[in-house]
This record gives C-alpha cells, structure tokens and sequence, in this order.
C-alpha cells in the first residue's frame, strides 16, 4: 500500500483527497502548514509528496527547496491553483517532479501518484552514501569531511552512481548517463572509473565503488551487500 504526505490548507480538499484516496488503497498523512509538513516527511518515509504552493508557516516552494537540499529523494507533486507556465517552472526549479493545477480530476492524482511513488526524485540537491556526500548546488563532493576533486567526467559518473545507491548501474546505463547517445570508445569509462577511484576510495580504507561482475558498478558503504 502507498503512503503519501499531503500538505494542504484548504481542509475541506484535504478530506476529499484523503477519503478518496483511501478508496485507492492509498495511505494519506495530513498537514495543514508547511512547518508541520516538514517536520512530518522528516519523521516519516513516503512514496510521494503531495504539496500546496499557497501555505501558511513555510510555503510549498520553501518545503520543496529545503526537502532537497536535505538530500530527501522522495518525488513532489505540487498541486496549486497557480498554472501559468512561470509558475510551472517556478516550482520545478524548487525541486518539484510534477505539476497538478487546481481543480484537477480525482483519478489523474491517484494516476500521477503511482507513476511517482517507487521512484527517486532526480531533483534532490544533496546525495548521500555512507561519509560521502555529493552537494549539488555548491558542485562539491566529500567524504569523511574531505573534499574529494573530480573531473567533469567523474562528476557524471558519480553523480550516476550515487543516483542509484545501492543499486547497480549497468556499463550501458552508465555510459548513456555519461554521454548520452554518443559514447566514445570502449576504453573510456574503465579509464575514468579508474581515476574516480583514485580520488574517491584510494585515500580511505573502505572502497565504495563496487564492480559487479555481469552486472555493472555501484557505490555502496561498508557492509552493504
């Protein structure tokens, strides 16, 4: 069963959308401000966020911007009554992964739900594995508190990665991520994995970019299967 976060004001909406989505077999959390919703999605793990922009306490761009730069990978619906295309664009660049202008159809939001929940947000700001951290919007990347160099190559590939921790990254989804639909050589990615490697594990005692034979390459932390 789902578990989703609505952050709404209007209570006579947020019972409708909790009741029906009761009936869609999805489990609905309520927050009528900001500052509660924050502290309930810091509490709790959801599939998605569902998130009004016009709120009291702490507004929903504020939410979106701070849910991502504390590194939370949950997917936001922003569900708003503003649906000009600067505001569109406004909410995506505070982190949003969709955009649901009031008055909307009850079963497009049950729709728009699945296709976001068991999903990470390719929005977040800051990435985290372990005592590596990979900040989006400051192009910085440590671990254990040290800054760790990389290439604009090796930014890509780790930023791959660290997308899909735990995961593992095929070679073909990784040199897609890198370089689209125009690879170079074969060699490449094994010499700029090499090099990340260099810079990310040699100066540390744990390793965590992993080879998984027939399968690809992950990062993962120490006791991590």
């Amino acid at each position: 069963m789902l578990s989703v976060l609505l952050v709404e004001d209007d209570l006579d909406l947020a019972e409708t959308l909790i009741d029906y989505l009761a009936l869609e077999s999805v489990l609905c959390d309520h927050a009528g401000n900001g500052m509660a919703g924050m502290q309930l999605i810091r509490n709790n793990c959801y599939d998605v966020i569902l998130l009004d922009i016009n709120l009291p306490r702490m507004d929903g761009l504020h939410v979106c911007e701070t849910v991502r730069r504390e590194g939370k990978e949950t997917p936001v619906l922003m569900l708003t009554a503003r649906g000009q295309l600067e505001d569109k664009l406004e909410g995506f660049g505070a982190g949003a992964d969709d955009y649901l202008v009031k008055p909307f159809e009850l079963k497009e939001l049950v729709v728009r739900i699945h296709a976001l929940a068991g999903r990470r947000s390719g929005q977040t700001r800051l990435l985290r594995c372990g005592d590596l951290e990979m900040n989006m919007m400051a192009r910085r990347v440590t671990r254990a508190g040290k800054e760790i160099r990389l290439s604009p190559t090796g930014w890509k590939i780790l930023e791959a990665l660290m997308r899909s921790t735990p995961e593992t990254v095929s070679r073909q989804k990784l040199t897609e991520a890198v370089w689209g639909e125009d690879p170079p050589d074969s060699d490449s990615l094994k010499v700029h994995l090499f090099h990340l490697r260099k810079a990310l594990d040699a100066p540390f005692e744990q390793s965590m970019i992993q080879t998984v034979p027939g399968h690809g390459f992950a990062i993962r932390e120490k006791g991590s299967p």
